[in-house]
């Protein structure tokens, strides 16, 4: 059984495939949820935290290789192509396109566990070797993701609290990228408290009176009327010129 409860998402659209790849994971000790189409895929993506992505290639409303493409601009998780698709040239395809692996059918579930464990242990490895000062630099700020700090380009911090900070996280993470609530409330749901439709909201309220310079006017945290939030800065992994001087 894995340490703690992964979170799966199979995509299939063959019935009977998907409900017993699910049943068999579950019975493995994973959380699973289950999908039967790329539409499908993208509501659950919005609504749930997925550590790993079972994709099919051959969906009846998406190609799996596009998905696989666009899914790597936007969320960071494991993916495996599970197809019948048995070319080389495939295979090959999908691997440098961001697949994590990948498996033809038919398939042994017990292999496929075995590379399903594969790839979140490699990705639970990258996650905890980060070094650390590991920090993300978007217009004044500084954002310290391993000690938690949050400081301006004159060095000084500025108090967020863990729900503030995990937020602004998950927009910093997904630069002019337009984030639905339910995305935002799955990166922050595994707090203590249980938020509701309206938490994301004050959280976005109260970091625009801490980062901004007219909260009411915003420049950096900005309402996409329907979608969601969005972070419209660029984001860099190191600090702006003036603070090398």
């Amino acid at each position: 059984m894995p340490e703690r409860a992964y979170h799966l998402l199979i995509v299939e659209d063959e019935p009977v495939t998907r409900t017993k790849l699910a049943g068999y994971f579950k019975s493995a000790g994973y959380e699973v949820s289950a999908a039967g189409s790329g539409e499908e895929m993208q509501r659950m993506l919005r609504r749930h935290h997925i550590d790993l992505l079972l994709l099919d290639i051959s969906l009846p409303d998406a190609d799996g290789l596009e998905l696989t493409m666009e899914l790597r601009k936007t969320y960071e998780l494991g993916i495996i192509l599970v197809t019948g698709r048995d070319t080389e040239v495939d295979r090959i395809l999908g691997l440098e396109i961001g697949a994590d692996d990948y498996v033809t059918k038919p398939f042994n579930e017990r292999e496929l566990l075995a590379r399903v464990k594969s790839v979140l242990r490699r990705l639970s490895i990258q996650a905890s070797s980060l070094p650390e000062q590991n920090s993300l630099y978007f217009a004044d700020w500084e954002i310290n993701l391993t000690q938690r700090k949050f400081v301006n380009n004159k060095g000084e911090k500025v108090h967020l609290t863990r729900g503030e900070f995990e937020l602004l996280v998950a927009l910093v993470k997904h630069p002019k990228t337009v984030m639905s609530r339910d995305r935002l409330m799955a990166l922050v749901t595994h707090r203590s408290w249980q938020p509701d439709n309206r938490t994301i909201d004050v959280l976005i309220k109260r970091l625009r009176e801490k980062i901004e310079k007219t909260p009411k006017s915003p420049e950096l945290l900005l309402t996409i009327y329907g979608e969601g939030y969005v972070l419209a800065s660029e984001v860099s992994d190191s600090p702006p010129e003036e603070l090398h001087d």
